[in-house]
């Protein structure tokens, strides 16, 4: 095991023996006979209501250790009620995962909190190139292949369910992936933005939305388009309802006219023919924009290019979109944007709740913004050194709940 890293429970509790030795990197295990009875007599007299309030408030990583302690504490923690009470008493700060090879799917996920790793192995997605869209303790992928392959798990608990094949274009020139999940009712819905070039025509692109409700467990195409001189592109997301996604020139416009972003309200949805209406320029010339939820708003990360060479990062900045003009709220300081070394135009960002997180793609160097704290901070190193020059690595943000299951 290197420095840093933390074994992760590599199932579910539903998999739990009474032989719990695999567990012992979890236990923080006492030679003192006098205070492990003592922690026993506690155990004793606590009623299970009590002892249920008490480890409500542990870490998620401890509450799997806390399963393996005991019969009685796998019980607790294993209950509806547990789970349901667990994620109303203590809130957990959003996770990042980071993929370690760009062959298969493993990595380590960071909590922020205890600032440590963890190794997990991620359920149903087979390369770290899958699209990934994460909301409420949900994570969905979908292939880059066929983008037909679409599952919905929770990485912590490994519960996890393929949908139905998704409408429109098998095989589309761009795609975007976005889920929504209702925390009251744990209800999702998945949206999809195909793009494809019209045949014999690069200025102009066939657009499609299509909506998976995990109510009806059926998919809808809720508009199709052309869009003259834009394209979109793989970014988008869902926020309060609206659909969010960026597009792209095809038409050869300056630097300050390259990207724009789309609004697609998922409640009235707008009509065929209407959606340029709600286009909405973006603040500056970007090299790469990421789009992100927190907490309901729209967030975007992105590059901010050289006025003379704007393919070229000279920063990097975060908005906050209010109506429809951006607000930005943060600069990345220099001292941390040389922290990355070499840095190209195409990095990873993601974020949820207030976190925001970016790395580069030729490092393991996470960076963490705290949106609320208005606070940059390192993570810990990642246990993972990089092997061959043209190693990346990526990753994603995601809510670790134990309650939410697709």
């Amino acid at each position: 095991m290197m420095e840093g890293e933390t074994s992760w429970v590599s199932h579910c509790f539903d998999n739990f023996s009474s032989d719990v030795s695999e567990f012992d990197s979890f236990l923080e295990l006492n030679d003192e006979t006098d205070k492990e009875v003592a922690a026993v007599s506690v155990d004793l007299i606590l009623p299970d209501d009590l002892l249920e309030q008490i480890l409500a408030y542990l870490p998620i990583a401890s509450i799997f250790r806390a399963g393996c302690v005991c019969k009685r504490w796998h019980e607790i923690v294993t209950s509806k009620r547990f789970l349901w009470n667990s994620s109303h008493i203590l809130s957990q700060k959003p996770w990042y995962f980071m993929f370690t090879s760009s062959d298969e799917p493993v990595g380590y996920a960071y909590d922020p909190i205890p600032r440590k790793w963890y190794g997990i192995d991620l359920p149903c997605i087979e390369t770290s190139n899958w699209f990934i869209a994460s909301s409420c303790g949900l994570v969905c992928f979908m292939d880059n292949d066929s983008r037909s392959e679409l599952y919905i798990c929770n990485p912590i608990t490994k519960h996890c369910k393929r949908l139905v094949e998704p409408p429109g274009l098998k095989f589309s020139d761009y795609s975007a992936l976005a889920i929504s999940v209702n925390r009251g009712s744990h209800h999702y819905n998945v949206l999809i933005v195909k793009s494809k070039q019209v045949s014999g025509n690069f200025f102009q692109w066939d657009l499609s939305i299509h909506l998976y409700d995990s109510e009806t467990m059926s998919w809808t195409t809720t508009l199709t388009e052309v869009l003259p001189g834009w394209r979109a592109g793989d970014e988008s997301v869902i926020c309060d309802g609206v659909l969010y996604f960026l597009i792209y020139s095809t038409g050869g416009g300056g630097p300050d006219n390259r990207h724009g972003l789309i609004t697609y309200n998922l409640r009235s949805r707008s009509n065929h023919g209407l959606l340029m209406r709600s286009f909405i320029r973006v603040p500056c010339s970007l090299t790469c924009g990421r789009l992100m939820n927190l907490k309901e708003k729209l967030v975007m990360v992105g590059g901010i290019g050289k006025p003379d060479r704007p393919d070229i990062i000279k920063g990097i900045g975060i908005w906050v979109l209010k109506g429809r003009e951006w607000q930005e709220i943060a600069r990345m300081p220099h001292k941390y944007f040389q922290g990355f070394g070499e840095f190209d135009d195409v990095f990873a960002s993601s974020g949820t709740d207030d976190l925001i997180y970016i790395q580069s793609y030729g490092a393991p160097a996470l960076l963490v913004f705290d949106v609320f704290l208005k606070q940059w901070k390192w993570s810990h190193k990642c246990p993972v050194t990089k092997r061959f020059p043209l190693q990346l690595f990526t990753g994603f943000c995601f809510e670790p709940r134990l309650e939410i299951s697709p």
